[in-house]
């Protein structure tokens, strides 16, 4: 009579065992809430409050239009430029437009490196960054710098700086 008892006690044993395992098979991983990846652009010198009118354009080669990605910005310290994820060039076009209404365009070339990060099978996976050059035409903008190289979730970083010309 005891191996009954025994036996039937058993019975909800797998049970027990896979309402336990369901329990632990959740993840206790977090995505990130800001997930995007921008580079902080900082500007620098004598000129460190932009006061031109900025507005930063994605040059998209092989594409029909280009991409607004920073519109009409004025007395700016610093901006935020989102990264493409997996093209090994970012190409932008800073357009400068002063009191009078006259428009200056430079162009900057960034290289980079790409990293695929995942956090979890959960998340969308995403792209790190390691800026390796970076040059540009010099109509407006007098120098162009890395200070951070790498590009992460982190925004704060401070990772390109500009020296703009004194408005002649």
């Amino acid at each position: 009579m005891n191996d009954k008892r025994s036996i039937k006690g058993l019975r909800w044993l797998p049970i027990g065992l896979l309402a336990t395992a369901l329990l632990c098979a959740c993840s206790s991983i977090d995505c990130p809430l800001n997930n995007r990846v921008y580079t902080q652009y900082v500007f620098k010198g004598e000129a460190d409050t932009l006061k031109d009118t900025l507005t930063v354009i994605a040059v998209r080669p092989g594409v029909a239009s280009d991409t607004v990605v920073f519109n009409r910005g004025v007395n700016l310290t610093s901006l935020l430029v989102p990264v493409s994820y997996t093209q090994a060039e970012d190409v932008l076009a800073f357009q400068f437009t002063n009191a009078d209404g006259d428009v200056t365009t430079d162009t900057v070339w960034i290289t980079k490196e790409n990293q695929p990060h995942f956090e979890s099978v959960e998340c969308s996976p995403n792209f790190f960054h390691t800026l390796t050059g970076i040059r540009c035409t010099h109509k407006r903008i007098d120098d162009i710098a890395i200070n951070h190289p790498n590009v992460d979730y982190d925004a704060t970083k401070e990772h390109i700086y500009i020296y703009i010309r004194p408005d002649e």
